[in-house]
């Protein structure tokens, strides 16, 4: 595999990924608010999504006071957590747009407020917490073989998981890039 260098956190070891980065005023992307599909990211787009849907997600924990059963410090290593956010922080972003209805604000909390139970009920489901975290258990159906044991893995520091986490995920991605590319050629 190649080792592709990312520079994280963005600006040098200096940047903070704590409270100080959780500012909404001066998004990271100049551009009108979009779906977002994890599943077709190139690795440049997953990084600037990273960013921002972790300074949001912070903002949105701390703004609503919301515990770890509903946004746990793993969120980002569940999917269902992943696409869940993502799609509450894209309905914010439109809901809030100054172009938008003035009662746009007000559907977004009676939506909130069914996300905040979904996300509840994704986090109970995962088995992620406050303090440790494993990965979503998957049912194996029959035929397949049985699944690997899980064990809960202790969580230290939240933003170095994270800054690691999207460093992982980027380069993953770029390899992909760089893979389907030099198959492209070939042909």
């Amino acid at each position: 595999m190649v080792e592709l260098p990312i520079e994280w956190p963005p600006g040098g070891d200096d940047a903070p990924l704590g409270e100080e980065s959780d500012d909404l005023d001066g998004p990271l992307v100049v551009e009108p608010p979009h779906p977002v599909n994890w599943n077709l990211l190139t690795g440049d787009e997953a990084e600037t999504e990273w960013i921002e849907l972790n300074r949001w997600v912070n903002w949105l924990r701390r703004t609503y006071g919301l515990p770890a059963s509903v946004v746990p410090p793993f969120w980002h290593r569940h999917p269902e957590l992943v696409w869940e956010l993502s799609a509450l922080h894209l309905h914010w972003l439109c809901a809030y747009d100054p172009d938008q209805h003035g009662s746009a604000p007000f559907g977004w909390h009676r939506d909130f407020a069914d996300a905040r139970q979904r996300l509840h009920d994704w986090v109970a489901t995962s088995g992620t917490r406050l303090d440790r975290d494993r990965p979503t258990r998957q049912t194996t159906w029959p035929g397949e073989p049985p699944a690997d044991a899980i064990e809960d893995i202790p969580i230290g520091d939240r933003d170095k998981d994270f800054a690691q986490f999207v460093t992982d995920d980027v380069a993953k991605r770029r390899q992909a890039e760089a893979e389907f590319y030099a198959c492209a050629k070939s042909s």
